[in-house]
């Protein structure tokens, strides 16, 4: 496997990190998006295989597991998995650029494990558990329930923080934007 060098944006739901990836990658000519693996069923018409995520029968993503295709993967409910292909991160490595991840915290926490010094994890939080709530609300897809249930989730990730490289506290968008892009510059080009 070529080598490349990887970022890794984790966070609870709410953070901004997708919002954060998605302006590196629109501002970088050398950032290539890891696309994961899923056994769900696409959203709509929206979503399309190899550019969302690669959608795959259980039965081909447990082949994949036997033949040790990913680098990390997990079965979030019974039947429902979701990893990171090798191959995923070689078709970038090969392009020419660096692999950028938006991934939840026990997927940070395992590609960190697995890239070691050639991975830059970075852990995107709010400045409080009531601004996250807010967020959460204001988004208007969330019910009591559901809100509840991503609140105490969020709560239990804010613990993982410390074994991520570095916390990017996302209270100005304008201010974490910046800071994110010369965090990821300073470590491609270190």
């Amino acid at each position: 496997m070529q080598k490349g060098k990887v970022i890794i944006f984790s966070a609870p739901s709410g953070s901004g990190k997708t919002t954060i990836v998605h302006h590196l990658l629109k501002n970088s000519n050398n950032l290539g998006f890891s696309i994961s693996a899923c056994t769900r069923d696409k959203r709509g018409r929206k979503e399309e295989n190899g550019k969302d995520y690669y959608f795959l029968s259980p039965d081909e993503f447990r082949e994949k597991i036997e033949n040790n295709e990913f680098i990390e993967w997990e079965e979030v409910y019974e039947g429902n998995f979701y990893g990171t292909l090798k191959s995923e991160i070689q078709r970038i490595w090969d392009s020419g650029k660096q692999v950028i991840f938006d991934v939840d915290v026990k997927g940070g926490l395992s590609l960190k494990e697995y890239f070691g010094d050639d991975a830059l994890a970075i852990f995107v939080k709010v400045p409080s558990m009531e601004v996250l709530k807010e967020r959460l609300s204001d988004r208007g897809t969330e019910s009591e329930e559901s809100l509840s249930r991503r609140v105490y989730k969020a709560k239990f990730e804010m613990g993982f923080e410390d074994q991520f490289d570095i916390s990017l506290i996302n209270e100005n968008l304008d201010v974490s934007l910046s800071e994110a892009e010369r965090l990821v510059d300073d470590f491609i080009n270190k």
